[in-house]
C-alpha cells in the first residue's frame, strides 16, 4: 500500500487519466481513505473524478465534511447528478446535513425526484434518534403470499434494497407482523405460505429511540439490521449494522472527550479549527480552574496547622495525586460497567462493599509505602510525622476509592451521562476533599488545634 501511494504521488503528473484510473481501481474505499490526506485538493479532485459512480457515492460518504464540501463545489452538475443517483438515502441525508446551507440548494437541485422524496421523509426525524439512521429501502412482503412469490419479488427488487438478509412481513396497514431471513426463504418449499415460516417475535426499535440505545439493541441480539416502527407499529425503515458502527464510534469519541473534560462536537482533530478546539476545551477548563481554587481556601483555613507542622506542605502533591488517581480508577471501572450493562444502580451496595475493601487494602499499602519513604529517604521526617502522612494518605485513598465508585452510579441513576464524573473533574473534587481529610487527620494525630 505504501509503495503504491508513493508511486501515485511521484508519477501523478506524468500519468494519463486512463493509467491513473487503472491504478486507483485496485483500491477499496477503506484503502483510498487511508491515503487520502496525502494528496492536495487538486489531486484529490482528479482522483475522485476517475472513480466509477458507485465508488464515488460510497467514498464521499466516508469523507470529512471539509472534503465533502470541496468536492461538491468543484464537481460539475452532470457528475454530481450521477453520484447522487447511486447514493443510499441515509447517506444522502448525512451529506446534506454536513455541507453548508449555501451549497445545499445546488445539491438539492441535482437530486432525482425519488431521492428528494426519500430525503424529505428521512429529514422529518431527529438525527440523534433511531429514525435518523434508517433507510427506507428494505424488503417487505405480505404474509399471505407463497415463498415462490416472495423469491420473485426479492429478485426483482434486490438492486434497490439496502440489504436482503431479512425480509419483513407487513399487514395491509404496513404494520410489522413478522420477519423471515433469506436463508429461511431459500430453505422453504415454493408453495409454503410466508406467514407459516416467519418469526412473529420481531426485535425492533421505535422511531424516537436514542441512537445509542438502538446500537445496544442491535449488538445485544447480534442482528445485521433492525426495523424501525412508529407508535402504530408501522414499519418506517431499517437500520443496518454499518450505520450502527458509526454511532458506536461517535459515542465512544464523545465519552472520551467528556472523560478528558472536553465538550463540543465529535469532529476529527484535523477538521477542527483552532477556535473550535478552544471552544471544546476552554469551558470545562474554566470550571475546573474555579473548582480547583477552592483548595486555596482549604489551605488558608488550615494556615495555623501548616505553620506549626510545615512538613505537611511537602506531601500535599502526594496526597492529591494519589487520591485523584484512585478516584479516577474507580470511576473508570464503574463507567465501563454501566456502559456494558454489567453494573446497575441496584448493585450499589455490593459495589460499595467491594470498593471499601479494595480501598482499605490499597490505602494501607500506600500508607505503609509513604511512611517508609518519609522516614528513610530525604527529607527524612520524624516517626510521628511519617505516621501522620501515612494514616492521612490511607484515609484519602479509601475515601477517593469509594467516592469514585459512588458518583458515576448516582449520576447514571439521575439520567446524566456518567462519563462527566471521570478524569479531571473527579481529580479536582478529590483534591479539595482530600486536602481537608489530610489536614483534619493531621490535627487529630498531632494534637494541634
Amino acid at each position: 500500500m505504501q509503495h503504491l501511494l508513493e508511486n501515485i504521488k511521484e508519477y501523478m503528473d506524468l500519468l494519463e487519466d486512463t493509467q491513473l484510473k487503472e491504478t486507483v481501481s485496485h483500491l477499496t474505499v477503506a484503502e483510498l481513505i487511508d491515503v487520502w490526506d496525502f494528496f492536495n485538493n487538486k489531486e484529490k479532485l482528479r482522483l475522485f473524478l476517475l472513480l466509477d459512480h458507485e465508488m464515488k457515492s460510497n467514498f464521499i460518504s466516508e469523507l470529512s465534511p471539509t472534503d465533502q464540501e470541496y468536492l461538491i463545489v468543484e464537481l460539475s452538475e452532470h457528475a454530481t447528478k450521477n453520484m447522487l443517483k447511486e447514493m443510499e438515502p441515509d447517506d444522502l441525508v448525512d451529506l446534506i446535513q454536513s455541507i453548508s446551507p449555501e451549497n445545499r440548494e445546488s445539491l438539492w437541485q441535482n437530486m432525482s425526484e425519488e431521492s428528494k422524496r426519500e430525503t424529505e421523509f428521512l429529514l422529518r426525524f431527529d438525527e440523534d434518534d433511531a429514525a435518523g439512521l434508517m433507510t427506507p429501502r428494505y424488503a417487505a412482503i405480505q404474509g399471505e403470499i407463497t415463498v415462490d412469490h416472495a423469491l420473485k419479488f426479492i429478485r426483482r427488487t434486490m438492486d434497490e434494497l439496502e440489504t436482503i438478509y431479512y425480509i419483513y412481513v407487513l399487514d395491509k396497514l404496513k404494520r410489522l407482523t413478522g420477519v423471515v431471513s433469506l436463508k429461511e426463504i431459500l430453505a422453504a418449499k415454493d408453495n409454503e405460505v410466508v406467514s407459516d415460516i416467519m418469526e412473529e417475535n420481531v426485535i425492533f426499535v421505535h422511531d424516537d429511540t436514542d441512537q445509542e440505545e438502538t446500537a445496544k439493541v442491535l449488538e445485544d441480539h447480534d442482528l445485521l439490521a433492525i426495523p424501525v416502527v412508529d407508535k402504530f407499529n408501522r414499519l418506517l425503515g431499517i437500520i443496518t449494522f454499518d450505520d450502527v458502527i458509526d454511532v458506536i464510534r461517535e459515542e465512544q469519541t464523545e465519552d472520551i472527550y467528556k472523560m478528558g473534560a472536553m465538550g463540543g462536537n465529535t469532529n476529527s482533530y484535523m477538521d477542527s479549527s483552532v477556535i473550535a478546539l478552544v471552544v471544546k476545551r476552554l469551558p470545562w477548563l474554566v470550571i475546573l480552574l474555579l473548582a480547583g481554587t477552592i483548595t486555596t481556601n482549604v489551605l488558608d483555613g488550615f494556615n495555623e496547622l501548616v505553620m506549626a507542622a510545615s512538613f505537611l506542605i511537602l506531601f500535599i502533591p502526594v496526597i492529591t495525586q494519589t487520591g485523584g488517581n484512585c478516584g479516577t480508577q474507580s470511576s473508570t471501572l464503574m463507567i465501563r460497567g454501566l456502559a456494558t450493562d454489567e453494573l446497575h444502580f441496584r448493585d450499589i451496595w455490593k459495589v460499595m462493599g467491594k470498593e471499601i475493601l479494595v480501598g482499605l487494602i490499597i490505602g494501607v499499602s500506600t500508607g505503609i509505602i509513604i511512611f517508609l519513604r518519609g522516614m528513610f529517604l530525604p527529607p527524612g521526617i520524624e516517626f510521628i510525622e511519617a505516621f501522620t502522612v501515612g494514616i492521612s494518605l490511607s484515609s484519602v485513598v479509601i475515601f477517593a476509592t469509594v467516592l469514585g465508585a459512588l458518583v458515576p452510579l448516582l449520576i447514571h441513576k439521575l439520567g446524566v451521562d456518567p462519563t462527566v464524573a471521570a478524569g479531571p473533574l473527579m481529580s479536582t473534587i478529590i483534591d479539595v476533599i482530600g486536602l481537608t481529610i489530610y489536614f483534619k487527620v493531621a490535627m487529630l494525630i498531632l494534637g494541634i488545634k
